[in-house]
């Protein structure tokens, strides 16, 4: 068995990455899918914990452009990211997969809360945590809850899985010239102003030295690669 370069993950999914083939909503097969490749890393031996955002059902900042309070706005996509956390936990479960969802914002009915200490033990014993509800505070991103998940529970790198396989120059959708990184460091990302990451978690990163790996997540065997120390995506350290 091959032996990964990382022992403890924070993977960082968007809430889009749930939707499969659908405009809005969670695709149940397409978190299936997501759940086997999890299952094929946690072989490895890894202990991996997991942040997703929740832009497939609802945007904070999306509402507030139409009207919406901005603070009321961001706690309606802290309850999506819960959604989205608990329909993966529930695709996991079914793969044989142990986990556990907590919770930024107290739901005892639904999630644990948030504690740090026995999010670390569940890893220990094996389990998936993923954290929902973001930081539990308006106008702080999931990116930026990601990166604080990872230091707080001592993760040994964060990945970055989006739609496409890295961090560029400019949008590749848009400018045909656009460069991929390999490699990047958290200051030129900082200074130039590269959208991948927010700026509150690329200093997060940098000051607890949590390197982080941009990447494909619809390759598939790309999250295993990742672990593994594979050069794919751009690595940003």
């Amino acid at each position: 068995m091959p032996k990964p370069k990382y022992r403890r993950v924070m993977l960082k999914l968007s809430g889009e990455s749930l939707l499969g083939k659908r405009e809005h909503g969670i695709s149940p097969e397409t978190c299936d899918s997501i759940a086997q490749e999890i299952k094929e890393v946690k072989a490895l031996g890894v202990e991996l914990a997991i942040v997703i955002g929740g832009g497939n059902i609802f945007r904070g900042i999306a509402g507030s452009k139409r009207g919406l309070d901005r603070t009321t706005g961001d706690y309606m996509g802290m309850l999506a990211t819960v959604i989205n956390a608990l329909a993966l936990q529930d695709s996991l479960e079914r793969a044989g997969v142990p986990s556990r969802v907590q919770s930024a914002i107290e739901m005892r009915s639904v999630a644990e809360p948030f504690i740090r200490r026995r999010a670390m033990r569940h890893l220990e014993k094996g389990r998936v945590v993923i954290f929902g509800a973001g930081t539990g505070n308006p106008y702080f991103s999931t990116d930026t809850a990601a990166a604080l998940r990872a230091s707080e529970i001592n993760a040994d790198v964060l990945l970055k899985a989006t739609k496409v396989d890295g961090v560029y120059t400019a949008d590749p959708m848009k400018d045909p010239k656009a460069r991929r990184y390999e490699r990047l460091s958290y200051l030129d990302a900082l200074k130039g102003r590269l959208n991948v990451m927010d700026a509150a978690a690329f200093s997060l990163c940098m000051e607890n030295e949590i390197p982080i790996i941009v990447f494909d997540l619809f390759k598939r065997g790309n999250i295993q690669r990742a672990i593994l120390g594979k050069p794919i995506g751009t690595l940003v350290r």
